[in-house]
């Protein structure tokens, strides 16, 4: 590596907290997606999930049974392709 490409600690940090907001982001948005799944689940009544859960005396903990692993497996899959898809940019042209 050339001296002259290093970055200054100022830079080094606001770049982490970039890469950061950027993998919040698409993790958020994985669980969003994860959670409308789950949803669609229930609305949908795939696998007569959602009739069992409206007869049931307790419905709250299968229900996050169901969407809570959804919602981190979905945030997991969209934050693992955002990290294979990140562009890499050099920050300082020689």
């Amino acid at each position: 590596m050339h001296p002259s490409d290093d970055l200054t600690p100022e830079e080094q940090r606001l770049d982490h907290w970039q890469m950061l907001r950027f993998l919040a982001v698409n993790a958020s948005f994985g669980a969003l997606l994860g959670l409308l799944v789950a949803a669609a689940i229930f609305w949908l009544d795939i696998g007569g999930v959602g009739a069992s859960l409206a007869r049931s005396s307790h419905p709250v903990l299968p229900a996050m049974m169901l969407v809570i692993p959804m919602a981190l497996t979905f945030a997991a899959a969209v934050t693992a392709s955002a990290v294979m898809l990140m562009p890499y940019r050099k920050k300082k042209q020689r």
